[in-house]
């Protein structure tokens, strides 16, 4: 079997290298703000600044600290090591953060702020997370992953002195057994811990074979700690599954607050300590859900649920100083919102333009967080620029502060990016999209064309930068990036329309939305092409099964067949049982329908395969199987394998920009003499 290496093709995306386009070696230059923590009084907005290191190939996370007015912007720890989970204590005197010593692996440290002093508190086996801090800030609770022993079967015979035998056999006894990014796991549950912000031992309080899972939330008198968990008996068999607990920090009672049929999650304690807000919704085993907002009255248990009429997703909650109206954070319509919540249900948008966190592809993301004072800082992204460092209170437009990328991308012509909307051949639903045209465009003038297709398939596409889009952009096509049916960002209905039917009529979305921008001209209709990764390659797969417009495909990180996928993903048993009627012993045809291996006689396409070789959501398997009937169809394929990628492949600067120098250099192959 042929397999390109990545030097092969391994090219400059642009046509020349004294121009102001984007260039792939750029992606080490680009910056990005994460984690925007506003000080207790709003006066300071400490953040993660993460940057590439270009010697060693890794991204490299910074704390920075900047006034709430932009002035004294500064690093606040930094160095060879990274530095992140940054977090003030409730009166802003000093910060917790998390960081790797020597071999002692990553570490709860903190920062006085007065002095700058810095103090080491943990010394942990694993590594430490959801940082939260006691009311009266004098203890630290986290949450770590503790191991167990290993699973056994048989004990082999002692080795001779000297001998040098095989390692010795692994038995998995789990149902997830590995996960995509961590490899095959060690055995063991995440628990909770508390630790004196004084340093010294941290105490357990968690036990048993389940997983008590943060973000956490200290009660108002410092005694119990809330949490979710899925503690049942059947958790393993029941994914979904979480409900909201309390646990006593002095004698270790667990008491469970919630109880239905679907996950509740975020727990998080009114200012006043009165009530308890929190996400969740009820489980009707469809392949989306919308996460609503709860709160519990903590005296006598009485819920309400305030966005019952609202329909997006809730991905955050955190309360106003008041404890009378909450912040949220939600997608519309491909742009992610901070949002104001009432007691009586109305959200009102305080900032729209949320995310840029990711560098890749330009799905919608971000941050936030709230002072006492009102005032909120979040990851403010744009178009044509990553996430920066944004500031807002009350009704007034809120601020940014940085200008991370200033350096590099004002001095770079850009694509622009137009939001368009179409109405699907289907059934005339309306999709949105974003067209990327190439800089220094010119409306009469032929361009080739990609069709870039997002991931999930539950998950939305926006107006934030993308290096890959922009790639494409500065090496000369049109880019069209959509939302088609099943996106998120557009209710539970439109979410929904592929539920059990996915691909289905999303395929008519992608091609009405190619049609709408041909119509308009600039397009050389004989020069399209397509990719897509993820629940995006299995698109492409489908798509170069049912039309033969495109001159050639790059299908990424892919499901082929949906029956050999769902039983070796590591989401198994999730997938058979929200995205299916039945398992695909029960029902095979159905997974066969919807497998893009079932219309592979029908492809004559050129179409490469691109996937991580240590990919455990979609595995490397999938790809193999439509190389190889393509291989045998003599339709002409290659498999593009990237060494130590995950499903996400481009967590290393050089695994970004392979991954779009190789797609690119697939469509040059084919493209129109």
């Amino acid at each position: 079997m042929r397999i390109l290496t990545l030097a092969l093709l391994f090219i400059t995306a642009v046509a020349s290298a004294d121009n102001n386009t984007l260039k792939n070696i750029d992606v080490f230059e680009l910056e990005v703000a994460t984690d925007t923590q506003i000080s207790p009084d709003g006066s300071r907005i400490a953040y993660s600044r993460v940057s590439k290191d270009i010697m060693t190939d890794r991204s490299v996370s910074n704390i920075w600290i900047v006034d709430a007015d932009g002035e004294h912007h500064r690093p606040l720890l930094s160095g060879a090591e990274s530095y992140g989970s940054p977090r003030w204590s409730p009166t802003g005197d000093r910060l917790a953060y998390v960081t790797s010593v020597a071999e002692r692996g990553s570490q709860i440290h903190v920062r006085w702020m007065d002095t700058g002093q810095t103090a080491m508190l943990s010394n942990v086996r694993g590594g430490p997370s959801s940082l939260t801090w006691s009311p009266d800030g004098k203890q630290i609770a986290f949450e770590m992953f503790v191991k167990a022993d290993d699973a056994s079967l048989a004990s082999p015979p002692p080795a001779p002195e000297g001998a040098e035998w095989a390692p010795a056999v692994k038995v998995i006894d789990q149902m997830r057994y590995r996960a995509d990014g961590a490899g095959y796991l060690e055995h063991g549950n995440s628990h909770l811990f508390v630790l004196s912000a004084d340093g010294g031992s941290p105490r357990k309080i968690t036990s048993g074979d389940r997983d008590y899972s943060g973000p956490l939330a200290w009660s108002k008198d410092g005694r119990r700690i809330y949490f979710a968990g899925n503690l049942q008996d059947e958790w393993e068999h029941d994914p979904m599954e979480a409900e909201i607990w309390w646990v006593e920090l002095g004698s270790g009672e667990l008491k469970q607050l919630t109880d239905r049929d679907g996950p509740d999650f975020s727990p998080t304690v009114s200012p006043d300590g009165s009530r308890l807000a929190y996400l969740g919704f009820d489980d009707k085993k469809m392949g989306y859900h919308n996460s609503d907002v709860y709160v519990m009255d903590l005296d006598d248990g009485s819920v309400e649920v305030l966005t019952a009429e609202f329909d997006r997703s809730i991905d955050d909650v955190q309360w106003d100083r008041s404890s009378n109206r909450l912040y949220v954070q939600y997608d519309d319509r491909g742009k992610t919102n901070v949002a104001t919540l009432s007691m009586r249900g109305e959200v009102s948008s305080v900032a729209d333009d949320v995310g840029g966190v990711g560098l890749g592809r330009p799905y919608t993301s971000g941050s936030f967080s709230v002072a006492n004072n009102g005032a909120y800082a979040y990851t403010a992204g744009r178009p044509d620029r990553p996430a920066d460092v944004a500031v807002g209170r009350g009704s007034k437009p809120p601020k940014r502060l940085t200008g991370l990328n200033e350096d590099l991308l004002g001095n770079r012509d850009l694509g622009a990016v137009e939001e368009i909307t179409w109405q699907s051949s289907a059934d005339d639903l309306e999709v949105q999209g974003w067209l990327v045209t190439p800089p220094d465009f010119d409306s009469g003038k032929k361009y080739p064309f990609i069709l870039e297709i997002h991931g999930g398939p539950f998950a939305a596409y926006g107006p934030q930068f993308s290096s890959e889009v922009q790639l494409y952009a500065a090496a000369g096509y049109v880019v069209l990036y959509t939302n088609p049916r099943g996106s998120t960002s557009y209710g539970d209905e439109f979410a929904n329309e592929i539920h059990h039917n996915y691909p289905g009529q999303d395929y008519d979305d992608l091609m009405s939305g190619v049609d709408a921008v041909i119509a308009r001209g600039f397009v050389d209709e004989e020069s399209l092409f397509v990719t897509g990764g993820s629940g995006g390659g299995v698109l492409t797969a489908w798509i170069v099964g049912k039309t033969d417009r495109f001159r050639a495909a790059v299908v990424a990180k892919p499901v082929i067949n949906w029956s050999s996928f769902s039983l070796t993903s590591d989401g198994a048993p999730f997938y058979s049982m929200y995205w299916f009627e039945k398992m695909p012993w029960e029902d095979p045809d159905a997974y066969w329908a919807r497998s893009p291996l079932s219309l592979v006689g029908n492809v004559t396409t050129p179409t490469a395969l691109l996937t991580g070789e240590v990919d455990y959501r979609t595995p490397l398997g999938q790809s193999e199987q439509f190389y190889q009937a393509l291989k045998i169809r003599k339709v002409d394929t290659i498999l593009v394998q990237i060494p130590e990628a995950s499903h996400g492949i481009v967590a290393r600067p050089s695994h970004l920009i392979a991954k779009v120098d190789n797609i690119l250099a697939w469509f040059s192959k084919y493209a129109k003499k």
